[in-house]
């Protein structure tokens, strides 16, 4: 009798992850975060339940995300958070286990790599295949991998900065900054801090950020409520926040990201180059979601910059567009392991 294997993509991200299954698309999207029950150490909670929890839990409760930058950070936990999103896509009764494909930044090390499968694998997985995050953003986005002119692609996730130039199925030059959506929060908080003695939790940051952020300044009135902690009296307190405060607090952040789109494009071979130029870059993950990035960096640069459609979803259609051609992939861009 032959079972039938069922195929799960995964973008494992450090702010979110998102699961992909071929014939249904992307069926859940979550945060990676888990609540832990200190003194019993049990998992109490995944996903959007656990970051409701984050910045509210009691002692003994400790909400908080396994990835740290791309990679594992609490191996155990992450497992944890593998075993949840599997078991959430599969349900209860499984005939087998399944196909994993997950995404792994383009900088990760043997280690890192390997600690990724493990997880994967003790977590229910039958076979494991890992890609490079760029290549699935590129094939998410639309991006020809395979051709023989340069596509540069630059995936902006919750922990890291992807950047990297692709041609004829692998990558030609790349660069990761430490730095992402979460590294955007923490500027905003540590902004606010320093100029109103206000403290203020990542949640109320992000929520700041999505709702008036941009990476230029504008000419406009917008401004956002913020509610924190004084500093000085210990009180609840209210500020009012202008669009363009956002913007100075995360000029460090985007710095970075613009110095690491240089040196990949000096890394670049000329012929290359010329066809980024002439295509322009494409920008994806949660953080392409900053308002005007992409005209910062075409400002920055003096190269044309899109935003892919959908960019939160890149990479996870990307899981899904390999596993749609996984015998055709699997003499390309994969690694696998059982």
């Amino acid at each position: 009798m032959r079972f039938f294997r069922q195929r799960i993509g995964i973008d494992l991200g450090t702010a979110n992850t998102l699961v992909f299954v071929p014939g249904k698309g992307v069926v859940t999207s979550e945060p990676s975060v888990v609540a832990i029950s200190v003194h019993e150490d049990k998992v109490l909670a995944v996903g959007d339940e656990a970051k409701a929890m984050l910045g509210r839990t009691p002692d003994g409760i400790e909400a908080y995300k396994p990835l740290k930058d791309g990679v594992i950070a609490d191996y155990r936990v992450t497992e944890a958070m593998l075993k949840y999103f599997i078991g959430k896509v599969s349900g209860r009764v499984r005939f087998s286990r399944p196909e994993v494909m997950i995404s792994i930044p383009a900088g990760v090390t043997s280690t890192e790599r390997r600690a990724v499968i493990d997880a994967a694998v003790k977590a229910g997985a039958k076979e494991v295949y890992v890609v490079k995050e760029p290549i699935l953003a590129a094939i998410g986005a639309g991006i020809p991998i395979h051709s023989a002119h340069g596509n540069m692609i630059i995936d902006i996730g919750g922990g890291t900065s992807e950047i990297a130039v692709i041609s004829l199925g692998g990558i030609v030059a790349a660069d990761s900054a430490r730095v992402g959506g979460n590294k955007f929060d923490q500027a905003i908080a540590d902004y606010i801090k320093r100029k109103y003695s206000l403290a203020i939790g990542e949640r109320t940051a992000e929520e700041l950020k999505i709702a008036i952020g941009s990476a230029i300044t504008q000419k406009t009135k917008d401004t956002y409520e913020v509610h924190g902690r004084d500093l000085i009296g210990g009180m609840p307190r209210t500020v009012r926040i202008h669009a363009n405060e956002v913007t100075e607090a995360l000029q460090d952040e985007l710095r970075e990201v613009i110095n690491a789109i240089k040196k990949v494009l000096q890394e670049t071979p000329p012929e290359l180059a010329a066809d980024i130029m002439d295509k322009g870059m494409i920008l994806s993950g949660g953080g392409a979601l900053l308002k005007n990035l992409d005209q910062l960096i075409m400002q920055t640069i003096g190269v044309p910059c899109y935003s892919a459609e959908d960019p939160l979803k890149c990479v996870v259609n990307g899981t899904g567009e390999v596993l749609k051609n996984l015998e055709t992939y699997k003499r390309t861009i994969l690694a696998t392991k059982k």
